[in-house]
């Protein structure tokens, strides 16, 4: 695989998956990232005990292995004056500094840009909030559920106005992924900048900046109308405009298929043909596009019941060949073992902590020269601290001491 992040080393004091997961896609890019955690309780996230009522297993989590694979975990107490130096003589061999510790944590911890930027002038100091690093909420804490899904728009853009409440964003760290690329998008530009320039910047992602940009195009329209002009339907209710091509469809056995053939002129007849209904290119109501418009609500109704009359694995394989635009709807567990997500190498294997069967995760999206992600397993927590500080030119004498003063695990 291609690394063009081989050679950069990261320092990561995080938690959580919304900063973690840029450290994970510079991982899987090749970067040495070194993850800081607390010796004694790691990182929060390690706490996560049970997710949608399952139990989890810590040592095949996957909540830590997908924003945390490849990186190498160091336990040092921030709190303490030898866990901050250490820090810096860290930071020193480093090119980018990553947190998303809030500001008066950060100074707390004097691990700001001015503590960071003393022992390395030339580091990337880079903070992933949920509200930024300005305005008036600059220190409130917040999660993807809040700052990404509920104040970024999506959710009320999402839900029908006839429910009685605001849908909850689709499963855990959905918005973290999304702003973790966001992160990354952001520090392979401010390498790039260093190397042509020399300066090193600051560089700010927020969980609100990320939900604002994935509802950009309607918070656009939005402020340019004065108004919000969405509605998203209700599931099971026919919108039928001039295209009766466009729109969510059930089939016989309960699946539902997605039909977006938003230019339906050049491939009517394919259409037709591919959804069982080549005989209504005999029909005068439907021979041209423009009397399909004119007779869409009658065209929409034979689509919905030539789609209701066979089952859901029927259309996928059949629709395989039509040439305008569909798609399944897919569930979590059915994206695994997608045909097309894998001929793309978007799922990897790492192996696991406790030597059973390896673990898959989704790859980050970005590929170089077609080549597939590989990576290595999530640390455990602290795995790395006696040998990493040892390359560090730390004398084995001080890791004792340091580790009696409790500053190390």
């Amino acid at each position: 695989m291609t690394q063009v992040m081989k050679g950069i080393r990261m320092l990561e004091v995080a938690q959580f998956t919304f900063v973690p997961a840029a450290g994970a896609v510079l991982t899987d890019w090749g970067a040495d990232v070194i993850k800081i955690e607390h010796p004694i309780r790691g990182d929060a996230q390690r706490g996560i005990k049970e997710l949608q009522r399952f139990a989890v297993d810590q040592r095949r989590n996957a909540l830590m292995q997908h924003p945390n694979r490849g990186k190498r975990s160091v336990g040092i107490d921030v709190s303490t004056p030898e866990g901050q130096e250490l820090i810096y003589e860290i930071a020193k061999t480093c090119d980018i500094f990553l947190t998303n510790y809030l500001p008066a944590q950060r100074q707390k911890l004097k691990i700001d840009i001015e503590h960071i930027r003393a022992a390395n002038p030339n580091i990337i100091y880079v903070r992933g909030s949920a509200y930024g690093d300005k305005g008036p909420e600059r220190e409130k804490g917040g999660f993807d559920s809040t700052a990404y899904w509920a104040r970024g728009g999506s959710s009320i853009l999402v839900t029908p106005k006839e429910l009685d409440g605001p849908l909850l964003q689709p499963g855990p760290a959905y918005g973290d992924t999304i702003g973790g690329m966001n992160i990354a998008g952001g520090i392979a530009a401010a390498l790039f900048h260093r190397e042509r320039t020399g300066e090193a910047t600051e560089v700010d992602v927020s969980l609100l900046s990320s939900g604002v940009w994935a509802t950009a195009c309607s918070v656009d329209v939005c402020m340019e109308m004065g108004t919000n002009p969405f509605q998203n339907a209700l599931p099971g209710t026919t919108a039928v405009g001039t295209n009766p091509f466009m729109g969510v469809f059930k089939t016989s056995d309960g699946g539902f298929i997605n039909l977006t053939v938003l230019s339906p002129g050049p491939v009517l007849e394919d259409t037709f043909t591919h959804l069982g209904l080549a005989n209504l290119m005999e029909d005068e109501r439907f021979n041209t596009v423009e009397k399909v418009m004119e007779n869409a609500a009658a065209a929409h109704s034979l689509v919905v019941e030539a789609i209701a009359a066979k089952p859901f694995g029927y259309w996928v394989q059949h629709l395989k060949t039509m040439r305008g635009q569909w798609a399944m709807y897919q569930s979590p567990a059915d994206v695994g073992t997608d045909e097309q997500v894998l001929a793309n190498d978007l799922i990897f294997e790492v192996e696991s902590a406790d030597g059973g069967a390896p673990i898959k995760l989704v790859a980050s999206p970005v590929q170089f020269n077609r080549e597939p992600i590989t990576n290595t397993r999530a640390p455990e927590a602290s795995e790395h601290t006696e040998l990493f500080l040892m390359e560090l030119g730390v004398e084995w004498d001080r890791i004792e001491e340091l580790k009696t003063k409790g500053a190390i695990a």
